[in-house]
């Protein structure tokens, strides 16, 4: 444990959520995306890669956090009312940080990207603070994310989506996509999947990814209720295992996809998170090995303003346009080409370029530890 914001923390855990933001930044951040190696990309439909694991490890690690949270108000006696307070303003500054990162700089109401990363982080975690706060029993909770999985399923499966039929999981013919076009409407889907008419982060596939955030709950309290580092890794192993299996063989019958969040992704994913974490805990909590994790501990101490910034970032970087060369460029292609481009092969160079990033982003996480500035919710 340490002393970070005037709060004791779990180094570990802030040590898995920087290497999940760094992993994201590297992700999004190639020099080109026509140069990327493939355990950089995401599977194109059904499948898996590195690259997947990022967003779920994500709600992974919210969930864990929301457990020690929890504890901890509850520890202080903080009333019902004033945790429901914090869970809603947390949710709508959430999600309305993410919706001025979709609209920045135009802002156009007809067009807007309403679903997207932050905007499902805010969803899930308000729905999954309405289901530990309003049910303590764990039974009851998880008949409730049965439940979720149900409807999810009964959807996907069940809803006849024209054109297509039933249960049809391709791009163009999934339920998914045909709730968020009469929802949201189409012009309001990521502009990258549009054509297909479907959104990644869209309205029915955040329902498992609920899931994914209670799974991270259940390590969490895990975690708060252990007596010794013996236990904890113990049930973190057995749990972590267990899910990798589950959701391993649940693929058999649904195809673990992202971009759907089919339930075996969700908790196949939760697996992989779990044993991350449970990796990162017994290097440093039980080992002591602790100098390598500071430059990610760090990171993961302001995960939302990093995370927020470095999209911020890259927006302006690609709007701000100049002449060069005789030809009009961005500022963003600019620096890839006069810094790695030109003196790099084009696939080194792109990734030369997204670890730059990363690198540039672990020393604004460095100053901001320095100065003592942690951006809290």
């Amino acid at each position: 444990m340490t002393e970070g914001d005037g709060r004791l923390r779990l180094v570990s855990l802030d040590t898995f959520r920087g290497l999940t933001i760094a992993a994201m930044i590297l992700v999004n951040n190639p020099g080109s995306w026509a140069y990327i190696y493939a355990p950089f990309r995401h599977a194109p439909w059904h499948g898996w890669t590195p690259t997947d694991w990022i967003f779920p490890f994500f709600l992974f690690i919210m969930g864990v956090a929301m457990a020690i949270s929890f504890q901890r108000r509850r520890s202080e006696e903080v009333g019902p009312g004033a945790m429901w307070l914090t869970v809603l303003k947390r949710s709508a500054l959430l999600f309305g940080l993410g919706l001025i990162l979709t609209g920045y700089p135009r802002f156009d109401l007809a067009t807007i990207r309403i679903m997207s990363v932050l905007q499902r982080i805010a969803v899930v975690y308000l729905i999954l603070s309405a289901v530990v706060l309003s049910l303590p029993r764990k039974r009851n909770q998880w008949l409730v994310m049965g439940g979720f999985i149900a409807l999810y399923l009964g959807i996907m499966y069940g809803l006849d989506v024209p054109g297509h039929g039933r249960g049809m999981l391709t791009p163009e013919g999934n339920a998914a996509g045909y709730i968020d076009r009469l929802v949201l409407g189409k012009a309001h889907l990521w502009s990258g999947t549009r054509a297909a008419g479907y959104d990644p982060e869209g309205l029915v596939s955040t329902l498992p990814a609920i899931l994914s955030g209670y799974l991270g709950w259940v390590f969490g309290q895990i975690l708060v209720n252990a007596k010794e580092h013996g236990e904890t890794l113990r049930r973190w192993l057995f749990w972590g295992v267990g899910l990798t299996v589950i959701g391993w063989l649940l693929g058999l019958a649904m195809p673990i996809n992202k971009q759907l969040w089919t339930p075996s992704y969700a908790i196949f994913m939760s697996g992989l998170g779990g044993l991350a974490l449970a990796l990162c805990y017994w290097i440093i909590e039980v080992k002591h090995l602790v100098g390598w994790s500071r430059p990610f501990v760090m990171m993961g101490m302001n995960p939302l303003l990093v995370f927020w910034l470095s999209g911020f970032l890259v927006r302006n970087l690609t709007l701000l346009k100049f002449e060069s060369g005789g030809s009009t460029v961005s500022a963003w292609a600019w620096l890839y080409q006069a810094g790695f481009a030109s003196w790099l092969p084009a696939y080194p160079a792109s990734l030369a370029f997204a670890l730059a990033n990363v690198v540039f982003w672990l020393v604004v996480a460095w100053i901001l530890y320095r100065r003592r500035i942690f951006i809290k919710l």
